[in-house]
């Protein structure tokens, strides 16, 4: 119990009444905000925040971006659908799976809210995503016996903002190998209907329009692979949409580093092939893990900006995200993930939300020092 609680606890016991011990204070500073899993909110952004000593090991950051989008917008609203569809996650439960308590093991994960981004012009809001990261992961860990440099999962927001969070794993890392769960390596591309892969050249999607719309949820792993942001021991997992150019394509995914496991080998080789093709690509490296929500069918996951018949169930996905316990996770993120399109019954984001936790669950199970430990 705070000292604030115990406070106003102690005032009340003074009024007389039949209902002097129930207890309307505990956990009722969180309750007037929707935070991921009923979480601690903390203003990571903050100076004055971080002087009063609210350290953290793991953060929650919100990123409301989608004017990058090739296709239907609003995963501007997907953090907060997240922290929806995360209210029966609770931090004191355990894992009928693992017998753990993920939340409340030696790591301090708490939620930072959501970067304010603006939607008038992209290249202004991924320097102020750039600079939330940067910030976010630049305070002191609470628990620096495991590493004095904190991580994030950040809630997305288009698939645009992990290039913002690749930029700041590298500077805290080094470079990482990326698992990338979706159903593309590609986005719907709004004219002509086809498929723009996410290490696509921006001289092919977006480059010959200007130079501006170049940067979009297509291109990023290809910038950040020009970036040297990214290894060559990258992948895609759940691979099923068409391409633009069979060859050419295939040629650029090769070069920015990128092997790719297709939705249906999963029926071929089961959810243990799977974890076994990642974990043997990978490597020791470090990893970075991004799951476009759009990895799972339709039937599981309507609410995205592009769903694509054939993809693999929410069961599926969480037994191959826990299966890769042991790798060194050093940052992740959930995107696409776009409310409005969603069913009554919320199927998205519950599904968004249970991934997050999967998410937070390996970086729990391995600590990974960063290059200011060294």
């Amino acid at each position: 119990m705070t000292p604030a609680e115990a406070h106003v606890r102690e005032a009340s016991s003074h009024v007389p009444g039949d209902d002097d011990d129930v207890d309307i204070v505990t956990g009722s500073q969180f309750h007037g905000l929707r935070t991921y899993a009923n979480l601690p909110y903390v203003n990571c952004l903050s100076e004055a925040e971080a002087e009063k000593g609210q350290k953290y090991d793991i953060a929650i950051l919100g990123a409301p971006f989608d004017t990058a989008v090739t296709g239907r917008p609003g995963a501007r609203y997907g953090p907060g659908g997240i922290r929806i569809g995360s209210q029966r996650i609770q931090v004191g439960g355990y894992s009928v799976y693992t017998g753990r308590n993920t939340l409340q093991s030696w790591a301090t994960v708490v939620d930072c809210g959501d970067v304010l981004l603006t939607w008038l012009d992209n290249n202004v809001a991924l320097k102020q995503l750039d600079k939330a990261h940067k910030v976010v992961s630049g305070r002191k860990a609470a628990n620096g016996t495991h590493s004095v440099t904190p991580r994030i999962v950040t809630l997305g927001g288009d698939h645009t903002t992990t290039l913002s969070a690749l930029r700041s794993t590298h500077e805290r890392w080094g470079p990482v190998s990326v698992i990338h769960f979706d159903s593309h390596i590609g986005k719907s591309e709004t004219r002509k209907h086809l498929q723009a892969p996410h290490t696509w050249d921006p001289a092919v999607l977006g480059g010959g329009i200007s130079d501006y719309a170049g940067l979009n949820h297509g291109t990023f792993l290809h910038i950040a692979h020009e970036e040297h942001l990214i290894l060559n021991t990258s992948i895609h997992a759940g691979i099923r949409a068409p391409l633009i150019r069979a060859k050419g394509d295939m040629r650029n995914d090769l070069r920015c580093g990128f092997d790719m496991v297709k939705a249906r080998e999963l029926d071929k080789i089961g959810t243990a092939g799977v974890i076994r093709r990642i974990k043997d690509r990978v490597g020791g490296s470090r990893v970075y893990i991004s799951v476009d929500i759009d990895v799972l069918d339709p039937a599981f996951a309507p609410a995205t900006g592009t769903a694509e018949p054939g993809g693999w169930s929410t069961r599926e996905l969480l037994t191959i995200l826990d299966g890769l316990q042991g790798l060194h996770v050093v940052g992740a993120d959930v995107v696409e993930v776009s409310p409005i399109y969603d069913n009554p019954g919320e199927t998205t984001v519950l599904a968004a939300a249970e991934v997050a936790l999967s998410l937070i669950e390996l970086m729990v199970e391995n600590s990974v020092k960063s290059l200011a430990d060294a």
